[in-house]
């Protein structure tokens, strides 16, 4: 779902990033140096940081990043601050983790749109404009991260509204995918889409292999499920959960979904065929 207008003046003249992909280096130290077995990624719409009871607490978010200790997370409707409050930087101190801004929106309130939140070493950063005419702008993060000797792609999104948006940003975002396969990749985020026999959802099934569908949202009382985690190859997807608890429930009207990658099964990646070049 999408915040409203009141909550992030979304009605002022909006500018999308344009452009070239652009590249940001920054080894950072991980979150852990001991041998793992197991990485963990979440994908959570925060709301930007408005509970189920209309406050404005970024606490709680940092609490629930807390409580899913996860090694990736996705974030999406996040304040990136200039000149406003930057959620972001809240997080990334609050959490302990680094941040990997992706803005999409600018407003007379500040700059909005995705980020990452990571405790892995990252290099290259990719950001794609997934924008349509006449809709609100949207973009993908797209990041190399390494746990030990094993590196991935991780690509963190969130799709429009509209279903026309969905089908064209989708067939991007695989395109994207299809033009570098030398890495395992997960895609997350929420992908807005309601119907589970939605087209969107049978291209990323036909390229990742079917995944659980799991209710997020309404956070209150979970029906749909907007928020999705994909892993590539589908071996590596150990369990996919939702993350639930009591501060879950109250901090946005998303719950996050949880997945666990287990490292041993991208030995032997790219699988034969599907290298480029």
């Amino acid at each position: 779902m999408n915040i409203s207008a009141r909550e992030f003046e979304l009605n002022q003249p909006a500018q999308p990033l344009h452009g070239k992909p652009s590249e940001l280096a920054g080894p950072l130290p991980s979150r852990s140096r001991q041998p793992r077995s197991e990485v963990k990624f979440a994908s959570y719409n925060i709301h930007l940081g408005i509970g189920r009871d209309g406050e404005f607490r970024p606490a709680r978010i940092a609490a629930v990043i807390d409580e899913i200790g996860a090694d990736v997370i996705g974030l999406q409707e996040i304040s990136l601050g200039m000149p406003g409050f930057n959620m972001l930087r809240y997080l990334s101190d609050a959490c302990g983790l680094t941040a990997i801004a992706g803005p999409t929106l600018i407003t007379a309130s500040g700059q909005y749109g995705n980020a990452i939140l990571t405790g892995l070493m990252h290099g290259e950063v990719h950001h794609w404009d997934l924008s349509m005419a006449r809709c609100e702008p949207r973009a993908a993060i797209d990041a190399c991260l390494r746990q030990g000797s094993h590196s991935f792609r991780v690509i963190a999104t969130h799709l429009g509204l509209r279903p026309a948006e969905r089908r064209d940003q989708t067939q991007r975002l695989l395109q994207i995918i299809e033009q570098d396969r030398a890495h395992p990749t997960v895609l997350l985020g929420d992908v807005n889409e309601w119907f589970l026999w939605g087209r969107p959802l049978r291209w990323m099934h036909r390229h990742f292999q079917h995944t659980p569908a799991l209710a997020t949202f309404p956070a209150g009382r979970p029906l749909f499920a907007l928020d999705r985690i994909w892993v590539e190859p589908r071996r590596a997807l150990k369990n996919i959960s939702v993350h639930v608890s009591d501060s879950a429930r109250m901090a946005s009207d998303h719950l996050p979904i949880v997945a666990t990658v287990d490292l041993g099964a991208l030995e032997n990646f790219p699988l034969a065929g599907k290298t480029n070049g």
